[in-house]
């Protein structure tokens, strides 16, 4: 199993782009043993938190960020090949991400597993305008939408699909489930925007789809978000 220290010196390799080092490391670990699903849990995911957390505190260049991204994508594009499928459970999902690299990159992983957990996946990424979302629900009655975000700046739109999709009840099958960055900074944030499941985790989320598949919100957790925006725009007419 990957320690540490793996962790550790595969980051160093990544942020400087070091291709064929970031390979040694990936080849040594599966010469001990580590399977796929073990390189993604213990390996490639506690590097790309570690390279989302120093960016996103400045500590990281922006050189050093594109480099370490677009490395870890091509060996996580090469583990899921390996990655040994599991029985259908019949469940299609359909995810989206937002616009930035930590969006792509973490939902990557995301639905690399959840495809070899049983799920059948459409993944369209990130930068989706949210009506094209929307339709494609509407249209194609998924049993999961699942969004991904890292960026307090994608919640405004998040908020505004799941209550647009419980106001019209459209889909009233479809279960909402979200994560990234973003939900994991801020405890109780995905239940306060009315979202049916969540996890901190790509690992975690297999599980909890897995078997949580009927799991759904509280009729007041799915319009907590909607009512407060009421109250903020009531208080500023009252203001004015």
């Amino acid at each position: 199993m990957p320690t540490d220290q793996h962790v550790e010196r595969f980051f160093e390799v990544l942020i400087h782009g070091d291709r064929p080092g970031a390979r040694r490391i990936v080849a040594d670990l599966e010469r001990q043993g580590n399977t796929p699903d073990t390189l993604m849990s213990d390996l490639f995911w506690p590097a790309y938190e570690l390279m989302e957390r120093l960016f996103r505190n400045d500590q990281l260049t922006q050189l050093s960020y594109r480099l370490a991204t677009r490395l870890l994508r091509v060996l996580v594009d090469q583990a899921a090949l390996a990655l040994e499928p599991g029985a259908r459970l019949g469940r299609r999902v359909f995810a989206v991400c937002g616009p930035n690299d930590a969006d792509e990159l973490g939902a990557q992983m995301a639905v690399d597993l959840l495809e070899a957990g049983g799920f059948d996946v459409t993944y369209a990424g990130g930068a989706i305008p949210a009506d094209e979302i929307l339709g494609f629900v509407h249209e194609e009655r998924p049993d999961v939408l699942l969004m991904f975000a890292s960026a307090p700046s994608d919640l405004p739109e998040i908020r505004g699909m799941i209550d647009h999709l419980r106001e019209i009840n459209a889909c009233p099958n479809l279960q909402v489930v979200v994560g990234g960055g973003v939900f994991n900074r801020a405890d109780g944030l995905a239940e306060e925007i009315g979202a049916d499941l969540w996890a901190s985790d790509p690992f975690e989320l297999v599980h909890s789809m897995t078997h949580e598949p009927e799991r759904r919100a509280e009729p007041t957790q799915r319009t907590v978000g909607r009512t407060r925006q009421v109250r903020q725009s009531s208080s500023g007419r009252r203001a004015a």
